[in-house]
C-alpha cells in the first residue's frame, strides 16, 4: 500500500488484501455522476434506512454489557481471593481483555449507538471511561470526533499526528524530536509501544483536563482520581510493591496491545488524504478505511469495528447490524467503482507494518 496519495487516483492495495473495484459498468456511472458525488451518499442512505439497520437494540447491548460486568466483577472477585500471589499476573491478563471490552464498550456509547438521547449515552461514557477505565470520555469523544470527520487526513487526523511515530513521508520529513528517532524503526517498535497505550491513555486524559474544550473538567478528573486512588490503592493495599508493579506491567501493556490491535487495522496502511484534496463524504470514508474479515471471533474481539467502513459511514449504527450493512455498501461501491477494502487481521497488521516502514523511509535515509 502506498504511503500517501492525493486520491486523484487510487493506489494498488497490498497483495494480500481484498479490494472490490470493478471496471466497465461502475466506472462509467463513476464518470457520469462525478459532477453530483454528494448524492452517491444519500442513495446508500435510503438503501440502508429501507433495510432497518439504524434501529437500535437494546437486547443485544443488554446481553453484551451485562457479560463484560460479570466479567469485571468475576476478575475482581478473583483478585481479592488470590491475595499476594504471582498467580495475580493470570488475573491481570484477564482483566486487560475486560479492559478492551470496557473500552468497545465506551465506543459504542459516544456514538450512541446504545441510547439515542445525549444525556444517557453521556451518562454511560462517564461510567465505562473515567470510572472503570481511567480515561476521559470528553477528551476522547473530542478526539475520536475529529478522527471521524477527516479520517487519515495528515493535517486533520488526531490519530495520525506525528508525536511519536510519522505516517508518510511527508511527515516523516519534517519529524522533530523522538518521532525522528523512533521513525526510523517504527516498524519494528509498533507493538512495543502498544504496551505502553494504556498509560497514554491515562496521561493524555488528565493533560485534556487543562483543555478549554473540556465541557465538564472538574466532574471529569474526580472520576479520574476516584479511579486511580481504587486501582492502585487496591493493588498496593493486598500485593507486595514487586507483585503490584508486575501487575500494573501485564494488565496496562495487554490492555494497550489489545486495543492497538483492534483499532490499528482499520486505517494504517490506508490511502493518506493531504490538504487540498477534495472527497465527499462518502469516498473520504470508503477509501480510507479497511474492513477485516474473520468472521464471529473477530466481531467479538473487534466489538464490531472489523467493519470499520460501513461504522464510519454510519457512526450511530448498532454493532449487530454493521454485518448487514456491509453486503449493502459493498455492492454500492461496486456499482460506483469505489475501491472497497478487506482484509484478514493478521493479514492487515503485515500492510500496516510494511506502511510504517515505508513511511519511516525518509528518516533511515537522512541517517546514512
Amino acid at each position: 500500500m502506498a504511503h500517501s496519495t492525493a486520491l486523484a487516483g487510487i493506489h494498488s492495495p497490498a497483495e494480500d488484501e481484498k479490494q472490490t473495484n470493478p471496471r466497465g459498468d461502475g466506472r462509467k456511472r463513476e464518470r457520469e455522476k462525478s459532477s453530483g458525488r454528494g448524492s452517491d451518499f444519500s442513495e446508500l442512505s435510503r438503501r440502508i434506512a429501507e433495510a432497518d439497520l439504524l434501529r437500535r437494540r437494546p437486547l443485544y447491548y443488554t446481553v453484551r454489557f451485562t457479560a463484560v460486568g460479570l466479567a469485571l466483577a468475576g476478575g475482581v472477585a478473583a483478585f481479592l481471593v488470590l491475595g499476594d500471589s504471582w498467580s495475580q499476573l493470570l488475573v491481570a491478563a484477564a482483566l486487560a481483555v475486560v479492559f478492551g471490552q470496557l473500552g468497545l464498550a465506551a465506543h459504542d456509547l459516544a456514538h450512541r449507538q446504545v441510547f439515542s438521547r445525549r444525556r444517557p449515552s453521556e451518562i454511560g461514557g462517564l461510567v465505562v471511561a473515567d470510572v472503570l477505565l481511567g480515561m476521559s470520555y470528553g477528551w476522547w469523544m473530542n478526539k475520536h470526533t475529529r478522527h471521524h470527520a477527516n479520517p487519515n487526513h495528515e493535517n486533520k487526523d488526531p490519530d495520525v499526528a506525528p508525536d511519536i511515530i510519522v505516517w508518510s513521508r511527508r511527515q516523516a520529513r519534517q519529524a522533530k524530536g523522538p518521532a525522528r528517532f523512533i521513525g526510523k524503526h517504527q516498524a519494528a517498535l509498533f507493538f512495543p509501544l502498544l504496551t505502553l497505550e494504556g498509560l497514554n491513555l491515562s496521561v493524555s486524559s488528565f493533560r485534556a483536563l487543562r483543555s478549554p474544550s473540556m465541557k465538564r473538567p472538574v466532574l471529569e478528573g474526580a472520576l479520574l482520581v476516584a479511579h486511580f486512588a481504587v486501582y492502585f490503592g487496591g493493588l498496593f493495599t493486598l500485593l507486595s510493591p514487586g507483585k503490584a508493579l508486575a501487575f500494573i506491567a501485564v494488565h496496562q501493556g495487554l490492555f494497550g496491545l489489545y486495543l492497538g490491535s483492534v483499532f490499528a487495522p482499520n486505517h494504517k496502511g490506508m490511502p493518506m488524504i493531504e490538504a487540498g484534496t477534495e472527497l465527499d463524504f462518502l469516498r473520504r470514508q470508503v477509501l480510507t478505511s479497511r474492513n477485516v474479515d474473520g468472521g464471529a471471533l473477530t466481531d467479538v474481539f473487534m466489538g464490531g469495528l472489523n467493519y470499520q467502513i460501513e461504522h464510519h459511514l454510519f457512526p450511530s449504527m448498532p454493532t449487530p447490524a454493521l454485518a448487514k450493512a456491509q453486503v449493502i455498501t459493498e455492492r454500492y461501491c461496486a456499482e460506483l467503482g469505489i475501491p472497497y477494502c478487506r482484509s484478514g487481521l493478521i493479514a492487515s497488521h503485515r500492510t500496516a507494518l510494511r506502511h510504517l516502514r515505508e513511511a519511516g523511509e525518509p528518516l533511515r535515509e537522512a541517517g546514512h
